[in-house]
């Protein structure tokens, strides 16, 4: 059952976490005239993908209610651990998010790291190969990829079922990747249950691809990702990378860093890429 939202204490709470958090933590440099306790109301409020009116009426406690989306990015733009969102979303008038959900709340630990990498490809991955947040650098090579929804979220599912998902990758790697995701979605299902997420992302992929259901009869398990990778960018060309994975256990959330051999051709084109910073550009 909902709750009603409590406006004093919800202001009360946000005013708080936005003077307990520093420019630092969200990777802001903080200038030499920086009076404000913590951060200023139009910096949460951008970090947040709000108004920075709209945050102002909630910290002052005079705010609309605000829905579950919106709670959820204001968690994310606050750096809230999992408790302190659970306790947002109770002042918002809302119930605690179930704990599939809850495993979608990127860790404080790694948005602290994804700040800092600003000028590199990076992205936190979900459990299931869910894209929670890139890097401008990272949809400049990989593509925007935290818009998708329902069983489409899930890398290994569009692996099977979209054939542009490939498209970026070496198609010399196409059979391995195929593989390495079985793998890994037999490994989550085995470790979750016949009733979890993944055993239904497992049925689904069975009824829709011929070729999952062809490498999930070999029963291979114990694969995993290569840290070298191939990629062909539409514009750029091949690119090789290596992938380095900081993995955070609690939250099954892990935070993928691409990066390039100084010197090589794959560096220089990474680089291009960082400047245009999109990956919708034309060359002339």
């Amino acid at each position: 059952m909902e709750r009603s939202v409590d406006r004093a204490s919800l202001g009360a709470f946000l005013r708080a976490r936005r003077e307990a958090l520093q420019p630092e933590d969200v990777g802001l440099r903080r200038g030499s005239r920086r009076r404000a306790r913590g951060l200023r109301r139009e910096e949460v409020a951008e970090l947040c993908d709000m108004s920075s009116d709209y945050f102002a009426r909630l910290e002052r406690g005079n705010g609309p209610q605000p829905s579950q989306q919106m709670a959820a990015a204001i968690a994310r733009g606050l750096r809230l651990t999992p408790d302190e969102r659970d306790h947002l979303f109770l002042l918002c008038g809302h119930r605690t998010p179930r704990r599939q959900l809850r495993g979608e709340h990127v860790n404080p630990g790694l948005m602290r790291v994804l700040d800092r990498l600003r000028d590199t490809p990076a992205q936190v991955m979900g459990p299931l190969g869910e894209t929670l947040l890139q890097t401008p650098p990272a949809v400049a090579l990989l593509g925007e990829q935290t818009h998708y929804s329902g069983e489409a979220r899930s890398a290994p599912y569009r692996w099977f079922t979209e054939p542009g998902a490939r498209s970026r990758y070496l198609p010399d790697d196409h059979e391995a990747n195929s593989r390495v995701n079985v793998s890994l979605l037999r490994a989550a299902t085995t470790r979750e249950g016949p009733q979890s997420q993944a055993a239904r992302l497992v049925r689904s992929l069975l009824h829709h691809s011929a070729e999952f259901a062809s490498l999930w009869d070999q029963q291979e398990v114990g694969l995993h990702w290569n840290s070298a990778k191939r990629f062909v960018h539409p514009q750029v060309g091949r690119i090789d990378l290596f992938c380095q994975n900081l993995l955070d256990p609690d939250q099954a959330q892990s935070l993928l860093i691409f990066t390039a051999t100084p010197g090589t051709e794959s560096h220089d084109k990474l680089a291009l890429l960082n400047v245009l910073g999109t990956d919708s550009f034309t060359v002339g």
